[in-house]
């Protein structure tokens, strides 16, 4: 039939696509922006919490510096045991010790202070027996050095035991003023003393400030002794009359009571007052003068320290200052130039001392 022929033809079944490849790169020209780049995101996020982690083990340092710091000062000073280490010089028995005391340099008012310190310590300990006052200065400030001669005579009066000066180098004027306060005096062979007296000097910038500077200093005054002796106008007669009576004197009178009770035993008033003409002695002629009595050296002082307290083969120690963390961390403050009034006081204020000026 004709009916085939006018039949719609159906469309022909679509034969299925070959599948087509995926990209391997991302197709670049004007239609198309590069992706920002992200590497190292790691090794940043380690290093911050490295840094993070640092500052705060350094602020905890810093916390605990200073909170230790507060603890040896507080322990330091205000405990009085055990305020100084000790240094083993010979070994021995720890229940028989004798303590070495070190007074050195210039006797002044922080000198004295530790010097008192370590009688203390040493009295407080059963176990030391008696001190070495080993002594290498050629004097000081009068107050000081006559808180030293006390407290080494309190000592041996409060506890029955002995001391003896250990003189070297030198020990004159006031380091002899202390020394008189032991009960026996040893010096090396080379050591300098004597030196018995007193010192006063003082500053006169009267030219320099009226010829030089130009300067006219202008002194108000109750009396007309009220600035003897006074930097702004030189020393009459009169004025280093006064001084000496009032000042030199009683000092000096006070010397000599204070030689003549430590050497009672080989020197007479007489013989105290002789000597002490400011004259300076080595240690021979001052054994044969008395103002010693032995020369030797420190283990001849152990010897007779060991004598008198009544002992033998004892163990010898040496106090030491502490040094510690608080000290570090003051070091810069003690060691600036602190130029004030009190300073410039001291300066050019008269300075009457015990003093061998052997310069």
């Amino acid at each position: 039939m004709d009916m085939d022929n006018h039949m719609t033809p159906e469309p022909p079944i679509s034969q299925p696509s070959a599948p087509q490849p995926i990209p391997t790169a991302i197709p670049m020209g004007p239609g198309f922006a590069k992706p920002p780049r992200k590497k190292g995101i790691g090794w940043k996020i380690f290093w911050g919490v490295v840094l993070t982690l640092s500052i705060i083990a350094n602020l905890v340092l810093l916390m605990s510096l200073f909170g230790m710091a507060a603890l040896i000062s507080r322990t330091t000073f205000t405990s009085t045991e055990k305020q100084f280490e000790e240094a083993v010089l010979v070994e021995g028995p720890h229940y028989q010790t004798l303590a070495v005391i070190n007074l050195e340099d210039i006797i002044d008012e922080s000198m004295s202070e530790r010097i008192r310190k370590q009688l203390e310590q040493a009295s407080k300990d059963s176990s030391v027996r008696g001190v070495i006052i080993r002594v290498v200065s050629p004097g000081g400030y009068l107050s000081p050095s006559d808180r030293i001669y006390n407290e080494i005579k309190r000592f041996r009066e409060q506890t029955g035991k002995p001391a003896v000066a250990f003189m070297q180098t030198v020990a004159a004027s006031g380091g002899y003023y202390t020394s008189v306060a032991c009960d026996k005096i040893i010096a090396e062979p080379t050591v300098i003393t004597g030196s018995i007296g007193v010192i006063m000097s003082h500053l006169v910038i009267e030219d320099l400030l009226k010829e030089k500077l130009g300067i006219e200093p202008v002194v108000i005054k109750s009396g007309e002794k009220k600035d003897w002796p006074s930097m702004f106008s030189r020393t009459t007669d009169e004025q280093a009359a006064y001084l000496k009576d009032k000042l030199i004197r009683p000092a000096f009178e006070r010397f000599l009571q204070v030689v003549y009770e430590g050497r009672r035993d080989v020197l007479t008033p007489e013989e105290v007052r002789q000597l002490a003409d400011g004259s300076i002695y080595p240690a021979s002629e001052a054994l044969e003068k008395h103002l010693i009595d032995q020369i030797g050296y420190l283990n001849d002082a152990i010897a007779a320290t060991e004598q008198l307290a009544g002992i033998q083969g004892c163990r010898v120690i040496e106090y030491r200052e502490r040094f510690g963390l608080w000290d570090i961390l003051s070091v810069r403050n003690n060691t600036a130039l602190k130029l004030d009034r009190a300073a410039l006081q001291q300066w050019t204020a008269p300075q009457l001392m015990y003093l061998w000026d052997g310069r």
